[in-house]
C-alpha cells in the first residue's frame, strides 16, 4: 500500500531539469527510505533529548534549566554556522559513505555528552554533534529526491521525515523515561550505541546515489563548449532560488516559534499545568502520536496540495497553543489543546520540505537542501535562545504567546510564497 496518493503535477509545474534515468527506472525504494528514516529518527532523538531531561541535567550539572535548554541552541547554531560550508567541502564525496560517517560522529558526540564532568565539556560534545547533524541533514534532504523521480518526492519525503516524527513519538519520550529511571547519562550512552547500529543499517540497506551536484561540477569541467562552438555558460542565478529562499525563511520562522516554546515544554507541563514529573514522558508520547497522525495527513490528504496543508497547519498550531496558554490550569482543555498542537505541527516539516524540493530546480537541490537545513536549525537555536530569554525576564506565561505571534508572521509569508512560486512556474 502506498504511503500517499500519486501527485499529478500541472504542466506549469514541470521539472526545470530532466530527472535521472536511474531514478525513473528503479522501483520505489522502500527499504532504502526506511533505512534513511531510521537514521533521521536517531539524529532527531539526539538533538532533542535534552528537552525531556532538563530538570535532571540541571540538577546534576549545577546549572539552570535555561542553560540546559541552551544546549539545543549550541547544537543548532553549530548546524547554522557549519552545514553549508561542510556540504560544499564534501560535495564530491559519495553521499552514502558520508551518511554512515556522520552517524558515527553523532554516536561519539552522545558518548561525550554522557561522560561530561561539567557544563563546558558538554557544550563541546554538543558542538561536535551539531557539525555532524548539519552535514547529515544537508545530505539527507537531497538524498531522498535523488532516489525517486520528481512525482514521487512527496511520498519519499513523508517516509523519510517519519523518522523525525517517530523520534517525538517514541525516541524522546522513551529516552526521557529511561533517563528518569536510570539516569540521563545512560540515556545518552544507549542512544550512542543505537547510532552505531543505525550506521550499519544505512551501510547495508541504503542504495548509493550519484548526486547531481558532483555530476554538474564534473560536466562543467569536461565540457567547455557546445557542438556548434558556442561556450556553455551556466546561468548566474537559478530562477528558482528566490522561491527557495522564501520557503526557507518561512521554515526558519516556524521553527523559531516552535522551539521558543517546545524546548521548555517540560517546565511548562510541570509548573503551569501542574502535572507530576512522571507524567511528562506520557504527555510527550501523546504529543508524538498526534504528530504521527499529522505526518500521515501531510502525505495523503495534503501531499498534492501542500499550500493548503501549510495554511491549515500553521493556523491550527497557533490556535491550539493560544488555548493551551490561556487554559493551562484547566487540565482537560490544556491536554486536548496540547495534543491538537502536536497533530497540527506534525504536518508542517514534511510539507515545507516537499514544497521546497518540488520548487527547487534539479541542479540546485543539494544547495536548496543545505539552505533549508541552515534555516531549520537557525530556527531551532534561535527559538531555544529566545525562550531562555523570555523565561528569565518575563516568565513562562510569555513563552507560548511569543510562539503564537511568530507563527502569525509565518502564516502571512506562506500566503505570499504562493504568489512567488506561481510566478516562477508561469
Amino acid at each position: 500500500m502506498s504511503f500517499t496518493a500519486p501527485i499529478n503535477l500541472p504542466a506549469r509545474d514541470a521539472p526545470d531539469a530532466p530527472e535521472s534515468p536511474l531514478a525513473a527506472a528503479r522501483p520505489f525504494p522502500w527499504v532504502g527510505l526506511l533505512a534513511l528514516a531510521a537514521a533521521v529518527f536517531l539524529s532527531v532523538t539526539s538533538e532533542m533529548l535534552p528537552t525531556g531531561l532538563l530538570p535532571d541535567m540541571s540538577r546534576t550539572l549545577g546549572v539552570t534549566e535555561g542553560q540546559v535548554g541552551l544546549l539545543v541552541s549550541w547544537f543548532a547554531f553549530t548546524v547554522v554556522l557549519t552545514s553549508t560550508s561542510l556540504a560544499h567541502l564534501t560535495r564530491r564525496l559519495p553521499r552514502h559513505g558520508l551518511i554512515v560517517f556522520v552517524l558515527v560522529v553523532l554516536a561519539i558526540s552522545n558518548v561525550l555528552t554522557a561522560i561530561a564532568p561539567n557544563y563546558a565539556f558538554m557544550v563541546g560534545g554538543r558542538i561536535i554533534g551539531g557539525m555532524a547533524h548539519g552535514l547529515f541533514w544537508a545530505v539527507v534532504g537531497a538524498y531522498t529526491a535523488h532516489l525517486v523521480p520528481r512525482e514521487q518526492i512527496g511520498r519519499a519525503v513523508a517516509i523519510t521525515v517519519s523518522g523525525g516524527t517517530l523520534a517525538f513519538v517514541f525516541g524522546v519520550p522513551i529516552a526521557t523515561a529511561a533517563g528518569h529511571l536510570l539516569g540521563w547519562r545512560l540515556s545518552f550512552l544507549a542512544l550512542a550505541a543505537l547510532m552505531m547500529v543505525g550506521a550499519i543499517v544505512v551501510w547495508r540497506f541504503l542504495p548509493p546515489v550519484s548526486h547531481y551536484g558532483a555530476r554538474a561540477t564534473d560536466a562543467a569541467a569536461a565540457t567547455p563548449g557546445r557542438a556548434d562552438g558556442a561556450a556553455v555558460v551556466p546561468p548566474r542565478r537559478d530562477p528558482t532560488m528566490r522561491a527557495v529562499i522564501l520557503l526557507s525563511t518561512i521554515t526558519g520562522l516556524t521553527m523559531v516559534g516552535h522551539y521558543t516554546f517546545y524546548t521548555y515544554i517540560a517546565p511548562f507541563l510541570i509548573d503551569e499545568m501542574g502535572v507530576d514529573s512522571a507524567a511528562v514522558a506520557p504527555l510527550l508520547f501523546a504529543y508524538g502520536i498526534a504528530g504521527a497522525v499529522g505526518l500521515v495527513l501531510s502525505g495523503t490528504v495534503f501531499g498534492p496540495r501542500p499550500q493548503l496543508g501549510l495554511v491549515i497547519g500553521i493556523a491550527v498550531s497557533a490556535l491550539s497553543v493560544t488555548v493551551l496558554a490561556l487554559f493551562a490550569a484547566t487540565l482537560p482543555v490544556a491536554v486536548t489543546a496540547f495534543v491538537l498542537w502536536g497533530l497540527a505541527f506534525g504536518m508542517l516539516p514534511p510539507l515545507l520540505q516537499t514544497r521546497l524540493l518540488r520548487t527547487a530546480s534539479l541542479r540546485i537541490r543539494d544547495t536548496a537542501s543545505a539552505i533549508y537545513t541552515t534555516a531549520f536549525n537557525a530556527g531551532i537555536g534561535g527559538g531555544a535562545l529566545l525562550g531562555a530569554a523570555l523565561l528569565s525576564s518575563a516568565g513562562m506565561q510569555a513563552v507560548p504567546l511569543a510562539y503564537v505571534g511568530i507563527l502569525m508572521l509565518a502564516f502571512v509569508l506562506v500566503i505570499v510564497s504562493d504568489v512567488v512560486v506561481r510566478r516562477r512556474a508561469a
